[in-house]
């Protein structure tokens, strides 16, 4: 039987260049997503542009009450701890499963091997996508297909959690030695250790954004 090939839509594609450019800080937290503009920009119609919205809205990428008062979603201090709680009981989980594995010694060799270090010259928003590497490779490494799942379900309130922070208050929270002591934990093979090692790093993590999320909130008061 043939293959029939079936174009991407108009609103497909306007989706996917909206996400990517908030992802990739063109639109960062806050900017408002004027649907006539984006219209004429992409050069389609504002049902279409709506239709996108709406999508990414349901994502929660963007928020606002109507159609008028869209924006770029930028995540309250609340918020934040929330996201980083789920973060570190799905990431606590991976770390008791990867010691519980047969091959639990070869699975944290490569996790060390694998920990995030960018050059000097390296963005904010190339730093972080070798960090959520780093993140996205210890929940593979547990492997329960469901928690790499449900942690993918979250990268995107990650990625604009982190753009929102200044540069150099995100820096230090996706160097090496911030990853460091998780990995030594794991060597030292002890869960429950390992555990809370992970969940101080995730607290330490939440602490910073929350502190740059109620600056920016004072600011824009």
């Amino acid at each position: 039987m043939a293959l029939t090939i079936v174009n991407r839509t108009l609103r497909e594609q306007v989706l996917d260049q909206l996400r990517a450019a908030i992802l990739d800080g063109t639109f960062a937290p806050g900017h408002k997503l004027a649907e006539v503009d984006l219209a004429a920009e992409f050069g389609v119609s504002r049902g279409t542009v709506r239709e996108a919205l709406r999508a990414l809205q349901n994502s929660g990428l963007v928020e606002g009450a109507g159609r008028l008062s869209l924006r770029v979603r930028r995540l309250g201090a609340r918020e934040i701890a929330e996201l980083y709680e789920v973060r570190a009981a799905l990431e606590g989980q991976a770390v008791v499963a990867v010691l519980a594995a047969p091959d639990a010694a070869e699975l944290v060799a490569d996790l060390e091997r694998r920990l995030p270090e960018a050059g000097a010259g390296a963005s904010a928003a190339e730093r972080f996508e070798l960090d959520l590497g780093w993140h996205e490779a210890l929940c593979r490494a547990s492997g329960n297909a469901t928690l790499v799942a449900m942690w993918s379900s979250i990268k995107d309130l990650m990625r604009i959690t982190v753009l929102a922070a200044p540069e150099e208050a995100a820096a230090g929270l996706m160097a090496r030695s911030h990853h460091q002591p998780i990995v030594d934990a794991l060597k030292g093979g002890d869960p429950d250790v390992a555990r809370r090692v992970l969940s101080a790093h995730m607290a330490a993590a939440a602490t910073g954004l929350r502190e740059q999320a109620d600056d920016g909130a004072r600011q824009e008061a």
